[in-house]
């Protein structure tokens, strides 16, 4: 029978207070680094912490095993504060093989505490990270503190007696180093034995394997004599909202807030999609959902994947799609044909590094400007971007009401980072969202498929088989009253003016733009929009802290911008805008607005640090 949790009493010693700390599990893409983040993860939101995540995967998923091309890590930050950024600087450092410490232990701050696996350090292993010396022994960490455990010995005696075999047992090395960390922070493990057993229910062997692993390393912990300088901490719980919380990820989030909007609007929705590095999870949580009443059509290419949503939204259901940039891309005629016919639809974009296939693990902000500019012809479109994993809801939420009401596709920006990250969600209570219903019109009197709205210029959104209102569209132009084709230059001069009009008549349906933190006027603003979100609004906070005059501007609305934006920004002295791009949404503010913007611009496929942030705001403030 499989050990539990309550075979292994937790014991109460002496902890060292931490507000907070930063880990970094780090090792090859099989060593399960995030399956080891993730229960981490779990374990400190039942202790009450705050925290944000940071999943960083290969761009090669099957590079060569023991090389720093296939290093998976996982990174944690956690604390009794409010936590906005998954860290800066590690405090830990985890490295399950060589190529693991050589590709994440820059990230280390000086002082730091770095975990190796020795068993891992064979020659073999040395050569493929490309170690010309063995760095625990050549003094090139001499800045750090080293912990040296053969985790993979450890791992093999622990799990000696159950049967596996070697290369099986040695699998389990993972929990083992989760065991040693749970103790380190004061970690349960029940959560995780409970986790192993529900997982490998019908492997009862694995289960007990990786349990007798995650205990013997928690008991390493507990009777080993560590170095003076390791020691036992703990981590208060943060101080936030009471409620019901649970961690998320920004797919996640995403997916039941599309789900939420199209309740709201009263619609059915069918989800069309190719998996796509890193939008597929929004697929994978919507197809598990049969039972919401969700429709999924996983398609054989973006375009049969954005053209079946285009016909569900005709059909009278919300037609929605999700891609990454190069997908995108490939669906923007399509998108031109949902702007021409005008029919709501929902482009979900989490963004990544490069053009072309790029880096596909990565994150990057690279897609603005196909989201604004990226059809052909005058085709303007909503787009939103969401600023975090817990965000993704409300913003979800957000496009599904503005493409139905406004009859026009919407594309809602994520980015790697918020699609992978995590971070606890006070559940909301879907009692306090106002329903959107959408009314289909049902009247054959006076009957033309491009009947607008005299307030918002949306047409009407007719069923199809409805008697008396039998009609269809085309990507040909339309005629303004009838809807039939028409080559008329000056009907084709209104018709471009109405669907303009219509997008930038949404600038009147949304919040005025807000300052996140700061004055509405001063010497410098900060402003960012995704999940630039975090580290700014950090680096702002420090920065007050110390007296000093700037202030955050955080954008969801893109395009149109909130109608006050133009007069915000005039009342700062020096602009900045942080971007994981060239500086997309800096060209965008000074077209629209002639405002002063500099750009703060990355694309390491990395996000932000803190002190990057603080640091060119520095510099401005010195100007």
């Amino acid at each position: 029978m499989a050990a539990t949790a309550e075979d292994f009493e937790e014991v109460d010693i002496p902890r060292s207070v931490l507000e907070s700390v930063v880990i970094r599990f780090a090792g090859d893409s099989g060593d399960g680094m995030q399956l080891t983040g993730n229960q981490f993860t779990l374990a400190t939101a039942l202790a009450g912490n705050d925290l944000a995540t940071f999943p960083d995967f290969p761009a090669e998923i099957r590079a060569p095993i023991g090389t720093t091309f296939g290093v998976s890590a996982f990174q944690i930050n956690f604390g009794s504060r409010g936590i906005r950024t998954s860290g800066d600087a590690l405090d830990v450092l985890v490295a399950m093989n060589p190529a693991a410490l050589k590709a994440n232990s820059a990230d280390t701050r000086p002082g730091g505490l770095l975990i190796v696996d020795t068993g891992s350090f064979t020659k073999r292993n040395l050569d493929k990270a490309g170690y010309g010396e063995n760095p625990l022994t050549d003094n090139s960490l001499e800045k750090y503190k080293v912990l040296e455990i053969d985790m993979s010995r450890l791992t093999k005696e622990a799990v000696k007696d159950i049967g596996l075999s070697a290369k099986d047992g040695l699998r389990c090395k993972n929990m083992w180093a989760l065991g040693l960390i749970y103790w380190m922070y004061g970690r349960k493990r029940k959560p995780t034995v409970d986790w192993l057993n529900t997982k490998f229910q019908k492997l009862p062997a694995i289960a007990e394997a990786n349990i007798a692993a995650l205990n013997a390393g928690h008991a390493f912990g507990e009777t080993a004599e560590m170095p003076a300088e390791v020691g036992a901490y703990t981590v208060p719980a943060a101080d936030i909202e009471p409620g019901l919380y649970r961690t998320i990820t920004g797919a996640d989030a995403i997916a039941w807030g599309l789900v939420a909007g199209v309740r709201l609007a009263d619609l059915e929705m069918v989800f069309c999609s190719y998996p796509i590095t890193p939008a597929s999870s929004v697929l994978h949580t919507l197809a598990a959902m049969k039972r919401q009443g969700v429709l999924t059509f996983q398609a054989e290419d973006e375009i049969s994947a954005v053209c079946a949503a285009i016909g569900a939204s005709y059909g009278g259901s919300l037609g929605i799609t999700s891609s990454s940039g190069p997908g995108v891309a490939l669906k923007m005629e399509a998108m031109g044909l949902a702007i021409s016919v005008e029919l709501p639809l929902v482009v979900v974009n989490s963004q990544r590094a490069g053009p072309s296939t790029g880096l596909p693990t990565k994150t990057e902000q690279s897609d603005l400007y196909q989201s604004v500019y990226g059809r052909n012809a005058d085709s303007p479109v909503i787009v939103l971007a969401a600023r975090s994993p817990g965000d993704c809801f409300d913003t979800a939420i957000e496009a599904v009401r503005l493409a139905t009401k406004y009859m026009t596709p919407v594309i809602l920006l994520t980015d790697g980072y918020i699609a992978n990250a995590s971070e606890p969600w006070l559940i909301p209570d879907f009692d306090d969202y106002e329903p959107f219903p959408v009314k289909f019109h049902d009247d054959p009197e006076g009957f033309q498929p491009y009947l607008r709205d005299p307030e918002n210029l949306s047409r009407i959104w007719v069923k199809p088989g409805t008697p008396g209102l039998e009609h269809r569209v085309g990507g040909i132009e339309k005629d303004y009253d009838t809807g039939h084709i028409s080559y008329d230059p000056d009907n084709h001069q209104k018709m471009t003016n109405v669907r303009a009009a219509k997008i930038r008549g949404v600038a009147k349906d949304i919040p005025p733009q807000t300052i996140e933190q700061g004055e509405d006027s001063g010497r410098v603003a900060v402003v960012g929009w995704g999940s630039t979100y975090g580290p700014i609004s950090r680096a702002v906070s420090d920065l007050r802290a110390e007296g000093q005059q700037v202030s955050h501007i955080h954008l969801r609305y893109i395009y149109p911008f909130a109608p006050n934006l133009g007069n915000l920004l005039t009342g700062f002295d020096k602009i900045l805008v942080p971007e994981m791009n060239t500086g997309q949404l800096v060209t965008i503010l000074r077209s629209e607005f002639l405002a002063p913007a500099e750009g703060l611009n990355k694309v390491n496929g990395q996000p932000f640090k803190i002190v990057e942030i603080e640091d060119a705001i520095r510099a401005r403030l010195e100007d």
